[in-house]
């Protein structure tokens, strides 16, 4: 390169991305080096370099302690579903069964308000507030069709249709809801008055397992 050459800021900029190693040859060179700053005055590049080494610090803490507690949330997610599976599996017939889960959903998992939809009646269940017995081929199930063919865990603010039939008088309590539907059973809903405690885009592997092992334990008693 002639000495008559000159270098532009983003061939500096280039060619010191290309050896890292640079300033290490150079100290006092990094020293002197400034780094202006969006807000504050100016400071030298190694105190910027500390600046961004704890901002990222910062930034790894606080990942980290986001990571700790989902684990510890889905710790106690685990702990519950299997507490339920056992508890399911402890009922001597159909009606206990469907009424453990129901309370298991209200009491363990906090559920403001919990509905279930069977396909055929259980025997026992006939007073439930919290069920309905609607057969499969019934229209009134007709927006839950595609939930049903699904057979997908759906998370969030249902549709109006959908929360009238699940919720009737109590619908306009209701800001969001996990429904899930049970192969070859019926639905279950888990309905909340917080807008954000369901939402889509949520980990559904708890509802999943939960919902499974309701249609296991019932299959027990199928006629």
């Amino acid at each position: 390169m002639s000495e008559h050459e000159k270098l532009g800021a983003h061939e500096v900029a280039a060619w010191l991305r290309r050896h890292p190693q640079f300033l290490k040859q150079f100290p006092d060179l990094a020293v002197s080096l400034v780094v202006p700053r969006e807000e504050g005055p100016a400071a030298s590049l190694a105190s910027y370099q500390l600046e961004v080494l704890r901002d990222k610090n910062r930034e790894l803490s606080r990942r980290l302690h986001e990571l700790f507690a989902n684990a510890q949330e889905n710790e106690r997610l685990a702990v519950r579903t299997h507490q339920l599976t056992l508890a399911l599996l402890r009922q001597d017939n159909a009606a206990d069964t469907v009424r453990a889960m129901a309370a298991s959903l209200a009491e363990d998992f906090q559920g403001d308000l919990v509905r279930i939809v069977l396909f055929a009646p259980v025997a026992g269940l006939e007073d439930a507030d919290w069920l309905q017995v609607i057969p499969a081929d019934d229209a009134r199930l007709a927006p839950f069709r595609d939930a049903i063919a699904e057979g997908e865990p759906i998370c969030g603010r249902l549709n109006p249709d959908k929360n009238a039939l699940l919720y009737g008088p109590q619908v306009e309590e209701v800001q969001s809801s996990a429904l899930l539907p049970l192969a070859g059973t019926g639905l279950l809903a888990v309905g909340s008055l917080d807008p954000n405690r369901f939402f889509p885009g949520m980990g559904t592997l708890f509802l999943r397992m939960m919902g499974e092992a309701l249609v296991a334990a019932r299959t027990r008693y199928a006629d």
